[in-house]
């Protein structure tokens, strides 16, 4: 069984044949899907897909889209986490997508507040964080070391080294691998990949972002994580079931699935 452990099935991208996305996923071997959240705005359509049991869900504010966030989101989530651990309905899984994507240096002062924010918020609940973190692994890192999460996180679509890849295990968190890895070029990647402990890594696909190798220009989707997790099988020396049971295992315990 394979858990595509972050994918935007909630984006308009799939509004046309969602269903089908979802059936070609299942066809090949990918069972459950978590679905971040990242504008306040597409908290409803997140929530929505939450209500199938083969979906989980995460609620955040993304860094990319930091120009949209408004006065009063960081509040209404809050309320949503706490809400929603209380009431029937969908479970939120973890805080996020959140983070710092530092090839937008205008509004990196605002990333960074809405960050903390974000995982203060994470640590009162007892929730992981989902980070988006884009050139700022070691920032990053440092700001998690001074907080001590509880519930760790997953450092989404991870790109960095081997070095950073094991800060982030040693803070308790682990490192989502992807269409990245499916590119020959990503060579320091692929030695993080290698070097990874069993229990460190998770699949995901992005979708319908993040393109594998060969399929550029494409919709991405949840069917593509049997590839990517043929191709980490290959950087790691592995069976394919080997790395579909090990991830697998660890996203059923990051997000108590």
């Amino acid at each position: 069984m394979l858990i595509d452990a972050h994918c935007h099935l909630d984006f308009p991208d799939f509004d046309a044949d969602r269903e089908a996305v979802v059936e070609r996923a299942t066809a090949l071997g990918a069972a459950h899907f978590v679905v971040p959240g990242t504008t306040r705005e597409r908290w409803p359509g997140v929530l929505a897909l939450g209500q199938r049991d083969d979906v989980s869900v995460c609620l955040g504010l993304h860094p990319y889209f930091v120009d949209q966030h408004r006065e009063g989101d960081l509040e209404a989530l809050g309320q949503a986490l706490a809400k929603h651990a209380e009431e029937a309905g969908p479970r939120i899984v973890a805080v996020g997508e959140c983070g710092i994507d530092a090839r937008f240096p205008e509004t990196l002062e605002a990333q960074w507040e809405l960050f903390d924010a974000q995982l203060r918020l994470a640590k009162e609940h007892e929730l992981p964080v989902v980070i988006h973190c884009v050139r700022a692994n070691d920032q990053v890192a440092k700001r998690l070391s001074q907080l001590a999460l509880p519930c760790g996180g997953l450092i989404h679509a991870f790109a960095g080294s081997p070095e950073q890849a094991q800060r982030f295990i040693d803070l308790g968190l682990v490192v989502g691998l992807g269409g990245a890895v499916t590119h020959e070029r990503a060579k320091r990647l692929r030695r993080a990949v290698a070097a990874l402990p069993d229990d460190g890594y998770v699949l995901e696909t992005d979708s319908p972002d993040m393109p594998l190798a060969g399929h550029r220009g494409e919709r991405n989707e949840p069917a593509r994580v049997e590839e990517v997790c043929r191709i980490v099988a290959e950087l790691r020396g592995q069976s394919i079931e080997q790395v579909a049971d090990n991830s697998t295992s660890t996203a059923q315990r990051l997000f108590r699935l």
